[in-house]
């Protein structure tokens, strides 16, 4: 009978501390969804042109997951933006260059890392990226014909067909409360964004690929719900 009491004893202890230490470790984590919007400033970083970095807009949304206990949040993004980028060329006969302005859509999902610098009000983020994008589209069709600059045979509407899916890396910090953030962020591309001209019989008379890699600075501001 002491037996049983002294077991029936131990089992009350062992269960208060199992349910006293489990209710310790709930943690209230939080989801949310946010929508995103704001202007970009595109380049392509190569040696085959002359490139000057332009202004665009991008907007999307965002699916985070706010950890308490943890150093980091999380959060998976979905971005449409129409970044523009300027590529230097003369027309036919022309003794004087232009920058011919290009256009390019793109589709991103992103999974970032959030660190909490000053908690979630201040955070460094970071995480890898895939993009789809279009061809590099004039903007001006007047543009057509145009010779860029460093060849003597290659027109401004051959170089369109750029590489379709890219991978790119993402930092930057955000600031703010939590519905209202004010994110910089850069982004760069690992892979080779021109590299489909390669592919392609351009008559550019010598052996040199072509090679570049997308930069790309956003500014954008982010409302959570």
């Amino acid at each position: 009978m002491k037996n049983t009491k002294h077991f029936l004893f131990v089992a009350i202890c062992i269960s208060f501390v199992t349910i006293g230490y489990t209710q310790h470790k709930n943690y209230n984590i939080k989801n949310g969804i946010g929508l995103q919007g704001g202007i970009t400033l595109f380049d392509i970083t190569t040696d085959n042109f002359e490139t000057k970095s332009n202004s665009g807009f991008i907007g999307g949304m965002a699916a985070s997951v706010d950890i308490p206990h943890r150093w980091y949040n999380v959060s998976y993004n979905i971005q449409l933006s129409q970044n523009h980028v300027d590529i230097n060329a003369a027309s036919l006969g022309s003794l004087t260059n232009e920058f011919v302005e290009y256009k390019m859509l793109t589709a991103n999902i992103a999974f970032l890392f959030h660190i909490k610098l000053l908690g979630n009000n201040l955070t460094l983020d970071a995480g890898p990226m895939l993009q789809y994008n279009s061809g590099l589209e004039l903007k001006d069709d007047s543009k057509e014909g145009y010779i860029i600059t460093g060849y003597d045979n290659l027109l401004t509407e051959d170089i369109r067909e750029i590489s379709n899916f890219n991978a790119n890396g993402a930092v930057g910090l955000s600031l703010g409360l939590r519905r209202l953030k004010l994110r910089a962020q850069y982004i760069y591309g690992f892979t080779n964004i021109l590299g489909k001209l390669n592919d392609q019989d351009l008559n550019v008379g010598n052996n040199d690929k072509f090679k570049g890699n997308q930069s790309l600075m956003a500014f954008t501001a982010i409302i959570t719900f």
